[in-house]
């Protein structure tokens, strides 16, 4: 499969600016070959989750499924986009849904670990764990941002089969070395393929830090970006995860029923 990385600046609150900015992006990933576009958190509405969560409404979230879902059809590209989702007794979550290129709802994900002071008040944790589904010959799960830093999310998913992990992500300047460090590191202990597209420049306040990655299954660099506005591409290749597998057995050799008994010991 190859996939696409969207990297850019959204525009808080203009909804039709920045599925215009996904419409340019699928299109421009389409023409170079790739299946599938990854976009960065909350970027259909722009990252800044008080405002969002004062301003957008209901009727703005429908816009936004029924706008990244023609997308995905015009361009016949599967597509991850992130936007908030309210449920029934009305609490707010940071979501993000892959899309088929029929427009089709494939897997849908509410962030687990909620960063920071603004997002902790704006929004409610999710509290499910990732799962996995079957997509152009890979199994595939969504995390958000945060999410990924944590070791447990990652293995989570490779434990439901996952062999692509997809984040978008909204990460400011200053915590480089979740591109640099974290997110080869989750690749290569749960061998797995993780991409994380993130926002650059500048919203609601926010300087964002760019530099989003492919790490493959074993710890190497796929793509990276810089800190301005860009696309990545990468090709995720079933064998080469399987290899990598083969090579260092982590997965295999791991020893599960002696760290439950770890964990009761130290009662966490």
């Amino acid at each position: 499969m190859q996939i696409a990385l969207l990297q850019s600046v959204a525009k808080i609150l203009d909804i039709d600016a920045n599925l215009d900015t996904l419409e340019e992006a699928a299109r421009r990933a389409k023409e170079n070959g790739a299946d599938l576009l990854l976009t960065p958190e909350l970027f259909t509405c722009g990252y800044s989750p008080d405002l969002v969560r004062a301003n957008v409404t209901a009727a703005d979230l429908e816009e936004i499924d029924n706008g990244a879902a023609s997308i995905a059809r015009r361009h016949d590209i599967s597509l991850v986009y992130s936007a908030p989702r309210i449920t029934v007794e009305e609490r707010w979550h940071i979501s993000a849904t892959l899309l088929d290129a029929a427009g089709d709802k494939l897997l849908a994900y509410d962030k687990v670990h909620l960063f920071g002071e603004e997002e902790q008040r704006t929004f409610s944790a999710g509290s499910h764990g990732p799962t996995a589904v079957t997509h152009g010959g890979l199994r595939i799960s969504l995390l958000i941002c945060y999410d990924v830093e944590f070791p447990e999310s990652v293995r989570a998913a490779s434990e439901q089969g996952a062999e692509l992990v997809l984040v978008p992500t909204a990460l400011g300047t200053g915590f480089a070395a979740v591109s640099h460090v974290l997110i080869p590191a989750r690749a290569l202990e749960s061998q797995v393929v993780v991409a994380y597209a993130n926002h650059c420049g500048t919203e609601g306040g926010l300087l964002m830090g760019g530099e989003s990655v492919v790490a493959a299954a074993d710890g190497s660099l796929l793509a990276h970006a810089g800190e301005g506005p860009t696309m990545l591409y990468a090709s995720v290749e079933p064998a080469a995860i399987s290899s990598a597998r083969e090579r260092v057995p982590y997965l295999r050799d791991r020893r599960p029923e002696l760290y439950v008994r770890w964990n009761g010991l130290s009662g966490s």
